[in-house]
């Protein structure tokens, strides 16, 4: 389907035969560009009901952990605790106590992820207006920073990860299966021996990594009493109020958190005004010669693979802390096999234009640029040998109208502009989120 042009013909009678409008033969009838990639879409997944994605509410159809079944209380609960910046009571510093929360590194404004290059939990102050204005503290030395040593990844689609972070060494189950010896004891990795699926073993160890605390007064003497006894009725009240218990209703509020307004699924649930031409085009290119769903496919347009495809580490003199190896060898620094060296788990692509970084180590600052990368096949980061390359990294040769459409695709048609329903109004604390810190709050105006 290369240089397709947008009043496509079949020749009548032909099955799932696309022909270019320069077609000699005269037989045919004009048919949308629409059609061809929903047919398109049919032909690689037996339907495009494969890439819907369900409502938020829709807990039966959204991928839950068996061991932690969502329910409406449980996510509502979760949605606050998410946000809660009471939670931060385990400061390295004074200044920080109780100024961040998980949301500090993961906000809608953000694309439910970092506003800046590299997130930081404690150690960080203000806001700006989309999480860019987020800086260091200048009292903070770089061993007392909850900084990220990667780019920070998305929370939104993470029910289609079965294991999580970059490395995905969050998750006992699935993709995980055969990794249990480097569940190393006495780090983060040893909560994969309570058995939970990706995204809850991260909101589980997460909220230790990031200095995070269930106190149980705390709970005890506000409304969240009564959320964690609805969302947790069949468990005893001496063990009710734990930070298990409150990391699984995170969890279950990150499985909720669905871009299914972007216009793509707009599209993909009948609506066929969603999408422009360009963008069209661009998502016939995605599902096609661009091969991008080689990789990304499924409602999260992600994958559970993982590979090495040569981009560089966070870099450069604003980085905040040291980048460890095991960090820049990716899969291979959590499963300690060479084989998986400077191999990263393959990201989910919407709302992907709320920030101006890319790439595991953002060395990309538009979506084209990447896209552009991809079609060069020429790496960038000299550590990483050839022989460890992704045997999908080769050239694409696309053309330049034909990398415009599939960046309109994936900046516009995978957009959802509405991802503040997401967020609570308030929280019952009173805090300010998703940071409290004294510029944060000025930046939001929640004084």
């Amino acid at each position: 389907m290369k240089n397709l042009q947008f009043s496509t013909y079949i020749v009548v009678g032909a099955t799932a035969l696309f022909m270019s409008c320069t077609s000699d033969d005269d037989n045919y009838v004009v048919i949308p560009s629409q059609d061809i990639l929903e047919n398109r879409i049919v032909e690689l997944y037996g339907s495009k009901d494969v890439l819907i994605q369900p409502l938020a509410t829709d807990f039966n159809l959204i991928p839950n952990d068996a061991n932690n079944p969502l329910t409406e209380a449980k996510v509502t609960l979760g949605k606050l605790l998410f946000h809660e910046t009471g939670l931060g009571m385990n400061a390295n510093m004074d200044e920080g106590m109780q100024t961040y929360s998980c949301a500090s590194c993961h906000h809608a404004k953000a694309g439910f992820q970092s506003g800046i290059l590299q997130g930081i939990g404690e150690g960080g102050m203000g806001f700006g207006i989309n999480g860019e204005g987020r800086f260091k503290n200048a009292l903070y030395l770089e061993t007392d920073l909850d900084v990220q040593p990667i780019r920070t990844p998305s929370v939104l689609n993470v029910a289609y990860q079965d294991v999580m972070l970059w490395n995905g060494q969050f998750g006992a189950t699935g993709t995980n299966e055969g990794t249990e010896a480097n569940w190393t004891v006495g780090t983060p990795k040893e909560t994969n021996n309570l058995g939970f699926e990706g995204v809850e073993t991260q909101a589980i160890a997460g909220l230790d990594v990031h200095r995070m605390v269930i106190d149980e007064d705390f709970i005890l003497n506000s409304e969240y009493k009564d959320m964690f006894d609805e969302a947790f009725p069949n468990v005893d009240a001496s063990e009710r109020y734990s930070k298990l218990n409150a990391a699984l209703a995170i969890a279950a509020y990150e499985r909720t958190l669905l871009p299914n307004q972007a216009p793509f699924q707009q599209w993909l649930n009948g609506n066929l005004s969603a999408m422009n031409e360009q963008e069209t085009e661009g998502a016939l290119l995605f599902f096609d010669d661009a091969k991008c769903f080689s990789c990304h496919s499924g409602p999260a347009l992600n994958a559970m693979d993982f590979h090495a495809l040569g981009m560089k580490d966070l870099a450069g003199e604003n980085i905040l802390t040291t980048i460890d190896d095991a960090t820049k060898r990716g899969r291979g620094g959590f499963t300690g096999n060479p084989d998986d060296d400077y191999k990263f788990k393959t990201p989910q692509l919407y709302n992907l234009k709320d920030v101006t970084f890319f790439g595991h180590g953002g060395s990309f600052q538009t979506i084209e640029d990447v896209i552009r990368y991809k079609n060069n096949a020429v790496v960038e980061n000299q550590d990483v040998p050839s022989a460890q390359l992704s045997t999908l990294f080769t050239p694409l040769n696309l053309t330049d109208e034909e990398i415009d459409a599939i960046t309109a695709f994936l900046e516009n048609a995978l957009y959802d502009s509405n991802l503040q329903r997401y967020v609570p109004e308030e929280l019952p604390s009173g805090n300010c989120f998703p940071n409290a810190d004294t510029v944060s709050s000025q930046d939001m105006g929640c004084e």
